[in-house]
């Protein structure tokens, strides 16, 4: 089973997005040496914490700086763009860097309502329509079109739906496409959209079979209290997102019960349930549970980590756990 990373480029307390774009750029480099299969960045606009707002250009700038490993974007979020512009921008990564480009597509706004009135879109549910718009661009050339990306068409850059809801799942399986789970952040719907994924799907000339990509956190380290401790970055940040006070990455506590409330940590583990959290033991014990219950096609990791060196550290021992999870399914 293919193994990937789902980075934000996440901007830790105490530095800058020019030290977070660095860390992407070194986590990439290792995340191949490692045996990753994908590197994807998720658009979002308006958080302190998070610098993949202009995906396209980070993308680019990754894929420069590695060689082998597919990257690509998990996801761009189609409602904030034209579909012309998006060909264009995938269109000639793909004419750089051939075959190794992605199109995760997401339906949410990738910010609040404010952003997307700054992004000037008027608003509407067009995504399917998108979609098919975008896959058109970046099809095989067609005579006699008004509109045609250039360059983009003739690169058949691979479309992913990407999803939180049945909503993905349902569109997924009926163009026929690859499907991805944001079950990192939203674990609620997870098994019902993936049977729905499966049952449904529909063959393609972009898949003759369901492919589906389970997410989940991982903040693996030497020891369980090392990667619970890890772990409380990402816990405080869910927890300010909820209260509305976003900012940079914070810093880990010894303990998260005493800086958010043992309610609030409830809830906001209630939403990193799809998590594997310790040693190596612990996360290989963990992850092999998860791709047991969901049977995915691929993992992709995630996990706010401030230390960057521990963020790395927690990719290599993910790695080991699960390379050691596919020779035993392999046997």
């Amino acid at each position: 089973m293919k193994y990937s990373v789902l980075d934000l480029a996440p901007v830790p307390e105490g530095f800058d997005a020019v030290q977070a774009m660095r860390n992407t750029t070194d986590l990439a480099q290792r995340a191949e040496a490692l045996g990753y299969h994908r590197y994807w960045m998720a658009e979002h606009h308006n958080m302190p914490g998070i610098a993949s707002a202009a995906t396209s250009v980070l993308i680019g700038h990754v894929a420069a700086h590695t060689k082998t490993m597919r990257i690509g974007a998990g996801g761009i979020m189609l409602p904030n763009h034209a579909p012309l512009a998006i060909a264009e921008q995938f269109g000639t990564l793909a004419t750089l860097y051939g075959d190794r480009i992605d199109l995760g597509l997401g339906r949410a706004p990738g910010g609040d309502q404010a952003v997307y009135m700054a992004l000037r879109r008027a608003g509407g549910d067009n995504f399917p329509a998108d979609v098919t718009e975008l896959l058109r661009y970046l099809g095989d050339p067609v005579e006699g079109v008004a509109v045609r990306a250039l360059p983009g068409e003739g690169t058949h850059v691979p479309l992913w739906i990407l999803g939180s809801s049945l909503y993905g799942a349902q569109l997924a399986a009926h163009m026929g496409l690859p499907y991805a789970f944001a079950s990192h952040f939203a674990p609620a719907a997870l098994e019902e959209a993936a049977d729905i994924y499966r049952r449904d799907f529909k063959p393609s000339v972009h898949q003759d079979a369901p492919y589906f990509m389970l997410a989940a956190n991982v903040f693996a380290a030497d020891t369980d209290a090392e990667g619970a401790y890890l772990r409380t970055s990402m816990q405080q940040a869910f927890a300010r997102m909820h209260t509305g006070t976003r900012g940079k990455l914070p810093r880990p506590v010894e303990d998260i019960d005493a800086e958010i409330g043992p309610a609030m940590r409830r809830g906001v583990d209630q939403m990193l349930t799809i998590s594997a959290t310790g040693s190596l033991s612990t996360v290989k014990t963990e992850l092999s549970a998860l791709i047991s219950q969901y049977q995915p096609d691929e993992m992709i990791l995630t996990g706010q980590i401030h230390d960057h060196s521990a963020r790395v550290r927690s990719f290599e021992i993910a790695a080991d756990a699960l390379q050691a999870i596919g020779a035993k399914f392999a046997a």
